[in-house]
């Protein structure tokens, strides 16, 4: 007997129309072209957007700026890249010990000379470099403010202590120490003894033998301080290179409670005597109501112009309840 596994005719395989597989390949390579098109189409658009977004932030939120000097050794090197925050100065005041940057225009002169491009090309180029933070700017200056307005600063005390407000600061956590030597620098050299007027900061560099700052510019017509409105932000971080990344904190020295003593001790005062001031007509004027001639109804009843004291005891009790 013949099994059914003999017995059974192989199966035939279907014609595959090689018309059909062309159409489906050049449909699915038309789907991809499309694709790559639409993307080299996009990517002009998506470039402009980001320039504008990091246009936007730089104008008024976070900036970057290049570290083109040594005027904030060790603190800040050059090379180094900072983030500059242009927002919090307007929700508060400028403070000792912050690192700013302002603008130098009409004020100071430039710490480090650049070459101006001679093509416009080159120009361009260095535009968007100083502008993203990678080319330096020769208008902006970066230094650490050492008084605000109505401070009285002065270099220096027996221990060569630069004073504010009559109170030393510590700056051995910040001032430069050279990497061979190890030795620091003073905290200053020339002596000097300004007080800081309204609208006016006095700024220094961490290097200070090195940095051209207030010091350097007393006589100018601001006597070495610059605008409060010059001020761009505080550098609060450095971003380049990534072994130095890290903030850029306020030093404990600038944050002593002595600081503030000669500012603050006549703000509290003035509200309550301004109240006591305000006061004194009330009470005189309830003092006059309270002492007129006490009038019983026998004295109206004989005449209007005749007056008569009180009773002393009734008296009395009138001035305790006007007192109190």
């Amino acid at each position: 007997m013949r099994s059914e596994a003999e017995g059974a005719a192989p199966e035939e395989k279907e014609p595959v129309d090689s018309a059909d597989e062309t159409a489906d390949d050049s449909e699915e390579d038309g789907k991809r072209k499309k694709k790559q098109g639409s993307f080299w189409k996009e990517l002009p658009v998506l470039i402009v957007v980001a320039v504008v977004l990091a246009l936007v932030i730089k104008a008024f939120a976070v900036q970057a700026f290049y570290i083109p000097s040594g005027s904030m050794e060790n603190t800040l090197q050059v090379g180094d890249r900072v983030l500059v925050n242009k927002i919090v100065y307007h929700t508060r005041d400028i403070a000792r010990g912050d690192v700013i940057v302002f603008n130098g225009l009409d004020s100071w002169d430039p710490e480090v000379q650049v070459a101006e491009p001679s093509n416009p090309v080159s120009k361009a180029l260095r535009a968007v470099g100083t502008a993203f933070g990678v080319a330096p700017n020769e208008k902006d200056y970066i230094k650490r403010v050492i008084g605000i307005p109505g401070d009285h600063i002065k270099c220096c005390d027996a221990q060569g202590r630069v004073t504010v407000n009559g109170v030393p600061l510590e700056e051995k956590s910040y001032l430069f120490t050279d990497p061979i030597t190890h030795e620091q620098n003073k905290p200053s050299n020339d002596p000097f003894d300004v007080t800081v007027k309204p609208g006016q900061l006095w700024v220094m560099g961490d290097h200070r033998e090195l940095s051209y700052d207030s010091r350097s510019h007393r006589g100018d017509p601001g006597g070495g301080t610059i605008p409060i409105d010059r001020v761009i932000g505080r550098a609060f971080v450095i971003v380049w290179p990534l072994d130095r990344l890290g903030t850029l904190p306020i030093p404990a020295t600038f944050k002593q409670p002595a600081l503030e003593k000669s500012g603050a001790a006549a703000l509290p005062a003035a509200p309550y005597a301004l109240g006591i001031l305000c006061t004194l007509p009330l009470a005189f004027l309830r003092r006059r109501h309270y002492f007129k001639p006490y009038q019983t109804p026998g004295n109206l009843a004989k005449s209007p112009a005749s007056k008569t004291s009180p009773p002393p005891s009734s008296r009395s009790s009138r001035v305790r309840s006007a007192l109190w």
